[in-house]
């Protein structure tokens, strides 16, 4: 009976350990591939499979450069990246925040235009 106990805890710490490592692993590929991006994409012969990586890692730097200010609620901002072309929509609590959530956007390297299609709305119970 221990030794089943004993095999199963040790499975399990193999497993964990496992998804760690992959887990590592898939987070420095998506680092070198959202830090080589645009080189990538400028030269040209990409297969669909790396432009939609590609376009992912630009969605997560656009979305990660929004949610560092505090003061912007990226929850309600959701971020589409098409071969540098960044489209935010969604809703965010004062007008004044639908420009400065475009200037973050076109500040993140590999963007190319943004479309902003964001609008404000009050959060419940807000005046």
């Amino acid at each position: 009976m221990k030794t089943n106990w004993a095999l199963t805890i040790a499975g399990g710490v193999l497993v964990a350990s496992a998804s760690v490592h992959a887990w590592a692993q898939a987070g420095a590929i998506a680092a070198s591939t959202a830090s080589s991006g645009p080189a990538i994409a400028a030269s040209g012969g990409m297969s669909a499979k790396d432009i939609r990586k590609a376009d992912r890692a630009l969605r997560r730097k656009v979305y990660s450069a929004i949610v560092t200010h505090k003061e912007i609620n990226a929850g309600n901002i959701s971020v589409i990246a098409k071969g540098g072309a960044v489209t935010l929509d969604g809703t965010v609590v004062d007008a004044s925040q639908i420009d400065k959530v475009s200037e973050i956007a076109k500040s993140v390297r590999g963007v190319t235009s943004v479309t902003n299609k964001l609008t404000v709305k009050k959060p419940f119970g807000g005046q």
